[in-house]
């Protein structure tokens, strides 16, 4: 365990994700209390804060306390470099620990900065490695030319969320409700989410809708009929016909059929995800995927007869027992069908996922991720004629990575980066969903959220209706 005694608490989020970052196996706990003795400590650390003076194991550095993102970024800079000196590692991203590393970058390109510029303030106050800042130009000079076209003062976006999977991934941390149980109260859920898109809808009837994202759980977890008459409402409440985007989060092969994908069809659905990932049977049957290698082909060839033009497909990285060896074949099948959009993620290891909490039943399987695994997705994509158009961060990620997203020109999905760098309101619908209410392009930004269990969400419906109405009358002066 490593121990890091505070004279008060304060950053300790920040401190406990670096720490994490240089010892992911550690245990990491930070408190106010002494350093306990024979504790069987890797090693301790010492945070003390007093009259604009930061101590560190005894270093000292002058800070302003008053200001607090640069006392942050100076303890952030104190801890990684004691922690490189101890284990002589670097990180790719260095002290960042945020989920949303193209902020940065994007709202420096926003106010005029050159390349130059944004590297240079990366380097220095982030000690982000040159390649990482290649990546965050990139991604952001992308973003920064699709979201010209985004109304961001008089539009937003819908989130729609369902909650029920077939079974729960090995991996996953998601709150989702295994669909078995829940197959006689499915109407009442959409139910619920009728009056949500109702007051949704009328809420914002003086606004423009850019993009809805159906997402869960796994939305085909639904059978056909439940589907139909899900998109069925959202066609009846909401305006599609200006849409920019219209995304239904197909997931699981063993969830899709071709019934469903033709419901899909006959609605104004622009863009779907069918994800493997991975194309290897040994890992999809340890990690609870209940459908073949063949699965994957033959639904995605059954998208493509319908019609369907922008299919992404996401793949994980680090999956346990998995080589970079099994990466590139999965790359390999994965180049064969030539989707339009490749998300591939670096396993982030949650505290409530399964395979986090019974790591000892999983522990002679090798997970493994580096810089290395990327660079080969990305020369795949390449060969797909994919550049990246967003990423975003976890807690826990792999080789401290990132996910990143793919796309041929013109079929990026603009909702992922409207999530991520969080420049346009977006009403969420469903259980465990929250909407962010954001006003001044991005500089403000509150949340709105809704129950994670399914049952007290449909209880509490009206609840949570009127919750929403009272924020967005507050937040935003819509109402």
């Amino acid at each position: 365990m490593i121990y890091v005694q505070l004279n008060e608490n304060n950053f300790e989020y920040d401190i406990y994700s670096l720490v994490k970052a240089f010892y992911p196996k550690e245990e990491v706990k930070i408190s106010t209390e002494p350093v306990p003795e024979d504790a069987g400590l890797l090693f301790s650390m010492q945070v003390n804060y007093s009259n604009n003076i930061l101590t560190l194991d005894g270093r000292e550095i002058q800070i302003d306390y008053e200001n607090r993102p640069d006392t942050k970024n100076r303890l952030k800079l104190a801890i990684y470099e004691s922690l490189h000196e101890r284990t002589g590692k670097d990180l790719p991203w260095g002290t960042l620990t945020g989920i949303r590393p193209t902020k940065i970058s994007l709202g420096m390109i926003e106010e005029g900065a050159s390349d130059s510029d944004v590297t240079a303030y990366m380097r220095q106050t982030y000690l982000t490695s040159q390649e990482k800042i290649d990546l965050s130009l990139q991604v952001s000079h992308k973003e920064h030319e699709l979201l010209s076209k985004i109304d961001y003062d008089n539009g937003y976006s819908v989130y729609i969320g369902i909650p029920f999977c077939p079974s729960t991934c090995l991996y996953c941390s998601f709150t989702s409700y295994p669909i078995g149980l829940w197959t006689k109260k499915l109407d009442d859920y959409i139910d619920a989410l009728e009056k949500e898109m109702a007051f949704t809808a009328e809420s914002c009837k003086g606004k423009s809708l850019t993009t809805i994202y159906i997402g869960g759980g796994t939305p085909t977890s639904l059978d056909a009929e439940h589907l139909e008459r899900l998109l069925t409402l959202v066609d009846r409440y909401f305006n599609t016909s200006d849409l920019l985007e219209y995304t239904i989060e197909a997931g699981r092969p063993d969830s899709i059929t071709l019934e469903k994908l033709q419901v899909m069809k006959n609605h104004p659905v622009t863009r779907i995800s069918i994800n493997p990932q991975t194309m290897n049977q040994k890992t999809l049957d340890l990690i609870g995927r209940f459908h073949k290698v063949e699965d994957i082909h033959r639904v995605f060839g059954w998208a493509r007869e319908l019609g369907f033009k922008n299919i992404n497909m996401d793949l994980i990285l680090g999956l346990p027992g998995e080589t970079i060896e099994d990466v590139a074949y999965t790359l390999s099948e994965v180049e064969k069908l030539a989707p339009d959009n490749l998300t591939v993620h670096s396993l982030a290891l949650k505290h409530s996922a399964r395979l986090n909490y019974d790591r000892e039943a999983y522990e002679d399987y090798l997970i493994d991720n580096s810089q290395k695994h990327m660079d080969i997705c990305l020369e795949a994509a390449k060969r797909m004629g994919m550049a990246p158009y967003y990423l975003y961060r976890q807690k826990n990620m792999a080789a401290n990575l990132e996910n990143i997203g793919y796309s041929t020109p013109g079929n990026e999905g603009l909702y992922n980066i409207l999530i991520m760098e969080e420049k346009q309101t977006i009403m969420a619908l469903g259980c465990g969903t929250a909407c962010k209410f954001v006003t001044d392009h991005g500089k403000t930004v509150t949340r709105c959220e809704n129950v994670k269990d399914v049952q007290l969400y449909m209880d509490r419906i009206d609840e949570m209706i009127e919750r929403k109405r009272e924020r967005l009358r507050e937040d935003l002066k819509w109402l």
